[in-house]
């Protein structure tokens, strides 16, 4: 995963996709992309607490390319309307609102608050919430109209991804409302906790509305987002858009999701999705 895009690029893709209300944070391998726009603010608490240890109890096996393209989820296991997109569209898919320097004054606690905060930002537009892999990885993306839903699943042999767990379960505290700026313009952000269902070995779940301006209008851009770890390995998914609460395919997405991880790594085929059993 690469850096940000520079101010031009931004600008560039900024005004090719002035037209797409919402997208959902992830970059290309080469860091080029076409930054489109969103914007969101909007929250709604909810509670869930995972282990600080990394205990493993899943499946021992090391996850291959193979195997986690199989993990994938597909567009039944989510239901609703979500059609999926090329990989390499999810791939490119960015969101300007994302962009910004967290603004440190704000911060009672100074620096280390503001330094979470900002990491947060970063790593959902560069699409590494849990870091960068350290082994096989696949993603796949899905829209439904002016939301997207980014689901990937990745190995972290070299890395702990309980640590960033950890690192997720703070943010609400340290970032429940906070503001950030990119060229002159001021966005308000939270961060609060959502509920997931009580799969793998570890989860963490949020919800990020960020506020501003896009083509000179008011918006909002809510994103739910989820991390559940398998052992060493994490699926992570991405949802939403203007048109705001993605909460229940998030759910669903990590309900089953998580299962097919599992069978991967115990050499099981995965299970038929549930409109695939009618």
């Amino acid at each position: 995963m690469t850096r940000r895009p520079t101010r031009l690029v931004r600008v560039l893709s900024s005004a090719l996709a002035a037209g797409a209300l919402v997208t959902t944070a992830a970059c290309s391998s080469d860091g080029d992309g076409d930054g489109s726009r969103g914007s969101g603010v909007t929250a709604s608490p909810a509670a869930r607490k995972q282990p600080t240890s990394s205990p493993t109890t899943s499946p021992a096996s090391t996850l291959t390319e193979s195997g986690a393209q199989t993990a994938l989820i597909t567009a039944a296991d989510i239901e609703d309307d979500w059609t999926q997109v090329k990989d390499t569209e999810a791939e490119n898919w960015h969101d300007g609102l994302l962009i910004g320097t967290v603004d440190v004054s704000g911060f009672l606690t100074g620096k280390a608050d503001a330094a979470d905060c900002q990491r947060l930002m970063d790593s959902l537009f560069d699409d590494d919430l849990l870091g960068k892999p350290s082994g096989a990885n696949a993603l796949r993306g899905f829209t439904q109209g002016d939301s997207r839903l980014l689901y990937q699943v990745a190995a972290y042999d070299r890395t702990d991804p309980q640590g960033a767990l950890n690192w997720m379960a703070k943010l609400p505290d340290e970032c429940d409302s906070f503001t950030m700026t990119e060229d002159g313009e001021q966005r308000a952000v939270q961060v609060i906790d959502t509920s997931l269902p009580d799969v793998g070995d570890a989860r963490e779940g949020l919800r990020v509305t960020v506020k501003g301006e896009t083509g000179g209008e008011d918006a909002t851009l809510t994103l739910d987002v989820a991390a559940v770890r398998v052992g060493n390995n994490a699926i992570t998914v991405t949802a939403g858009g203007l048109d705001g609460d993605e909460h229940d395919s998030v759910e669903q997405a990590v309900q089953l999701g998580t299962q097919r991880l599992k069978d991967v790594l115990a050499g099981k085929s995965p299970a038929a999705s549930p409109s695939e059993i009618e």
